[in-house]
């Protein structure tokens, strides 16, 4: 079927089946679900240099966040037997060697500046796409990917060889100070036209991985200061009877956890408050689950099974009366919980990557998410980006409103975070990378494993 096709889920009672005869063993369903979600990174990527589309729409660009994703999920898929060593070589190699090839400079057409790469790249020339910015999280993504591939690929073979020379390069590479731009904290990014972004990185998110990995860096680290700094903006609140460093979106609470294993070991501000940032995004987690079930703003489906807020697409812009009440739907959106915004959308996808926190909620929801509403059907990449039962568009799915797009930024911590889960491997694989160490160590971590 085409991208973005309106599919027509069958319900279990058309297809004659019931829950109990479909139903998968944990550790099977947990492997479907990271062989379907790998597939988009064996389909929708440019073989010649690695590049993956930022989401399966006509004529979309490559986002370098997915890129490194992927970079992350080769070793994966070697491991869990969905790819080739051989092949995840060849497309690791033609990856890097890209990037480390790429133009970089101040030129508004560049791939990159000063290591640091655009957020959205041309998937068939690498350059700029969209007048966008130079993203400092999103290399940060992607170097990360890069990282995992030269830990994984350790072999005395002249390609494997490159891998790890060609990784250690890109990420020496970053001027990570520069980014700082005379601040305290980090920006997000760049643009060649009006240089630097208005925002810094400030507050608790998905940050913590771009700290952690400037901080680390040999060539050209962050100052030690800014990592306090950045610290120093954090919110500490109590929720749904739960104390915990607050984000809105889910996906904060995941990110940096995709590659650092944070049980056991603390910074400065969580020692302070005796949990690690494994317990924080544990606790995270049972908030969102504790939201849905309060339900505060009444969106149908909602509740112990039905969860899952985060930045995703959704059903608008619109604004629709459902049911006597006026509601407003948006579309690409940091939802959040527990302040909003919210308009009845859940990312199921988000749900999986909090595998390793909560698998007690997780789980269920997960046989939820596939059994009883059926939210994946006929998906070659396993769940769509998002559903809304609120919606009143129930063309696709009788459940609700089902996203017509697939994203590699969604489906990369599928992958990942189930590995985690079941074995440790990434986690263990940054364990060893002296970068990621040295990072952790200048932010003032210890104990633990470190």
């Amino acid at each position: 079927m085409p991208d973005g096709a309106c599919y027509a889920f069958p319900t279990a009672a058309e297809t004659g089946e019931t829950m109990s005869r479909k139903k998968l063993s944990v550790d099977d369903e947990l492997q479907q679900l990271q062989r379907e979600a790998f597939s988009y990174f064996l389909h929708e990527t440019n073989p010649a240099n690695g590049l993956v589309i930022d989401k399966t729409a006509p004529d979309w660009p490559a986002s370098i966040a997915a890129t490194g994703l992927a970079l992350a999920a080769y070793p994966v898929a070697v491991a869990r037997g969905f790819m080739a060593r051989a092949a995840a070589v060849d497309r690791t190699l033609a990856t890097l060697r890209f990037f480390w090839n790429s133009p970089q400079g101040s030129e508004p057409d560049a791939t990159g500046h000063q290591g640091f790469y655009y957020h959205f790249l041309d998937m068939r020339t690498g350059r700029r796409a969209w007048q966008c910015e130079l993203s400092t999280i999103d290399s940060a993504l992607l170097l990360a990917g890069a990282l995992t591939a030269g830990a994984y690929f350790g072999a005395d073979t002249a390609d494997e060889h490159e891998i790890r020379t060609l990784a250690d390069a890109l990420y020496r590479r970053v001027d990570w100070q520069w980014a700082q731009n005379q601040g305290a904290t980090v920006t997000h990014g760049w643009k060649p036209e009006s240089g630097f972004l208005e925002y810094r990185w400030e507050g608790y998110d998905e940050a913590l991985l771009l700290y952690v990995m400037g901080l680390g860096s040999p060539t050209h680290p962050l100052l030690a200061s800014s990592y306090a700094a950045w610290a120093s903006t954090y919110r500490w609140e109590r929720c749904y009877g739960y104390e915990y460093l607050y984000a809105g979106p889910l996906f904060t609470h995941q990110f940096s956890h995709v590659w650092i294993d944070f049980r056991g070991i603390q910074d400065a501000f969580m020692r302070d408050r005796g949990i690690d940032y494994f317990e924080n995004s544990r606790r995270a987690t049972f908030v969102q689950q504790q939201y849905a079930i309060d339900n505060p703003l009444k969106f149908a489906g909602y509740g112990r099974y039905c969860w899952g807020i985060t930045a995703s697409d959704g059903p608008g812009p619109d604004i629709i009366k459902v049911d006597g009440v006026e509601r407003k739907f948006f579309d690409y959106l940091a939802r959040g919980v527990p302040y909003g915004p919210d308009d009845g959308t859940i990312a199921p996808w988000v749900v999986v990557a909090a595998l390793p926190f909560a698998p007690e909620i997780v789980l269920p929801t997960i046989d939820y998410f596939v059994y009883e509403v059926e939210l994946k059907g006929v998906n070659p990449y396993g769940f769509k980006a998002t559903v809304n039962p609120t919606h009143p568009d129930k063309s696709c799915n009788p459940y609700g409103w089902i996203s017509p797009w697939c994203f590699g930024l969604n489906l990369g911590p599928t992958i990942l975070m189930i590995e985690n889960y079941r074995t440790g491997m990434v986690w263990r694989l940054m364990r060893n990378c002296a970068y990621i160490t040295q990072g952790l160590r200048r932010a003032g971590f210890g104990g633990g494993w470190l």
